[in-house]
């Protein structure tokens, strides 16, 4: 079958330096792989690992078992910061959470897409920030570029493409602003 395409992905390179291929080499094959097997109970050795990848880590954090984790060196946790069992991030470019900030099971952090106007589909990529004392519910996706205000609630699987302002309650497909989130006085 004889056919002439618009878009030859053969030439879609994005140019890693010896370096970053280096780096990307010891984690994916050396270090991720005892990264992944650890326990629930080793969380501090989950932080050292990825500290050691480059990854600035607060204070008081827990990385549950299965996290995953592109480029650690990419990656900045504030203080109290949680990231539930199977987060995924996809983190071509910087992906930075605030203090006091909970990612929940399955949620998925993509930095990173494809330029799809482009006939090589080059990759691209945009940090993602979450300010702090956030809630990212279950399964939610947040796309190339978003910022998240300080106090919101991202709802269960949300697909949230655009900036969301702070303490609101947000969700849906496409993730929109609800309410204010308001916090109870004790």
């Amino acid at each position: 079958m004889n056919h002439k395409y618009q878009i030859d992905l053969t030439k879609s390179n994005p140019n890693w330096t010896k370096s970053q291929l280096f780096k990307r080499g010891i984690w994916e094959y050396f270090v991720r792989p005892l990264f992944l097997l650890l326990p629930r109970s080793a969380n501090k050795y989950r932080i050292l690992l990825l500290k050691c990848m480059g990854a600035k880590i607060g204070h008081s954090c827990l990385i549950e078992p299965g996290v995953l984790v592109l480029m650690p060196w990419n990656l900045v946790l504030g203080n109290l910061v949680v990231l539930g069992k199977d987060v995924e991030i996809y983190n071509y470019a910087l992906v930075k959470i605030d203090d006091m900030t909970v990612v929940s099971q399955r949620s998925y952090l993509c930095t990173g897409s494809h330029d799809y106007t482009h006939p090589h589909m080059p990759l691209t990529w945009k940090p993602i920030t979450i300010g702090s004392e956030c809630w990212i519910a279950a399964e939610a996706y947040l796309a190339p570029g978003v910022e998240i205000g300080n106090g919101t609630v991202i709802g269960a699987r949300s697909v949230v493409t655009k900036n969301m302002p702070d303490w609101v309650v947000c969700a849906g497909n496409p993730c929109k602003p609800i309410k204010t989130r308001l916090i109870k006085a004790l």
